[in-house]
């Protein structure tokens, strides 16, 4: 795909999240003429302990997108299994096959509500922080209120 092509692609994308956005889910460019760098606002899902939050995050967008993933990070801190402390995301949408499920086919959007998902619906047996996924798997009630407790002081 050629940088022209993946430019009109990656502008079409930005434009629905304008004309049409998914529920709670914000995304611009950070610099006016690029499509390199975006910005993502997310609100947690309703009935997660994410739910009162706002959660910022960066998409940086590789050259040869969509043939490759975008990396995707928070910048706001979350109590996730499957979040790190650096905004890292283990999510199998994220990485290229045969590791991963990445398609070119997937739009910004698909990938954006997926991770909202996610942050509802942990898979707490491929976690990048252990601790919280063995809270998540044996304490659920210590989980959701240290996750509650967290969002309020951060992404609020």
């Amino acid at each position: 795909m050629t940088s022209v092509a993946r430019a009109a692609r990656l502008a079409r994308e930005v434009k629905n999240f304008e004309t049409r956005p998914p529920w709670g889910i914000t995304c611009s460019p950070e610099k006016e003429d690029s499509f390199d760098v975006l910005k993502v606002k997310l609100l947690g899902p309703k009935g997660s302990p994410y739910e009162k939050g706002t959660f910022k995050l960066v998409i940086t967008i590789p050259e040869r997108y969509p043939f490759e993933p975008p990396l995707v990070k928070f910048t706001t801190p979350v109590y996730h299994p499957n979040i790190d402390d650096g905004g890292r995301i283990c999510m199998d949408m994220l990485k290229m096959p045969p590791k991963g499920a990445w398609l070119p086919t997937i739009t910004l959007e698909s990938l954006l509500v997926s991770l909202q998902t996610l942050l509802a619906n942990p898979n707490p047996d491929d976690p990048l922080m252990m601790d919280v996924a063995n809270e998540y798997k044996y304490d659920i009630e210590k989980y959701l209120e240290n996750a509650r407790k967290h969002t309020e002081k951060h992404a609020v």
